[in-house]
């Protein structure tokens, strides 16, 4: 059925979800399994960084610290379950990039976590997990983590 599963991790709590379900599904199709984050560059290239007193300190790497130590908690659950993950780290546009990969690697589905949050958030901010629904080629499987006090009649 699946050959190749990507899971985008983002490094917010209600991840473990997405990263649960992604390696159920890798485990019992013998698929590999991808995973990736994206530093959004929106975010560090608007920034000016002015606390940081060394180059190296700034917010860029602080980000990419942030996705390599998700990347790494999930890599150690997935090897827990006897699989060898791929790990990439991407700077750009993150529903972009998670495209992009997709699109590289020849993923058979993208399995990404979202949080159920009230009809008006969802309007005015969207999600990169909405974007790549509507955007992908392939499947796109929503794994859904609740949010404490989200007001199920606005869903």
């Amino acid at each position: 059925m699946y050959d190749r599963i990507l899971l985008p991790t983002d490094a917010e709590k209600g991840a473990e979800l997405a990263t649960e379900h992604a390696i159920t599904v890798a485990e019992s199709t013998g698929a590999e399994l991808h995973l990736l984050y994206v530093v959004d560059s929106d975010v560090y290239s608007s920034y000016t960084g002015d606390e940081y007193v060394h180059e190296f300190e700034g917010l860029e790497s602080a980000l990419e610290q942030i996705g390599e130590d998700a990347l790494e908690a999930a890599a150690d659950a997935a090897r827990d379950a006897g699989l060898e993950p791929t790990t990439a780290v991407r700077h750009g546009t993150p529903h972009e990039e998670v495209l992009a990969y997709a699109d590289d690697e020849a993923v058979d589905v993208i399995v990404m976590g979202s949080k159920e949050r009230p009809g008006e958030y969802r309007q005015l901010l969207g999600s990169v997990t909405e974007r790549v629904s509507r955007l992908a080629s392939r499947p796109v499987t929503i794994v859904k983590t609740p949010v404490a006090g989200a007001d199920d009649a606005n869903r």
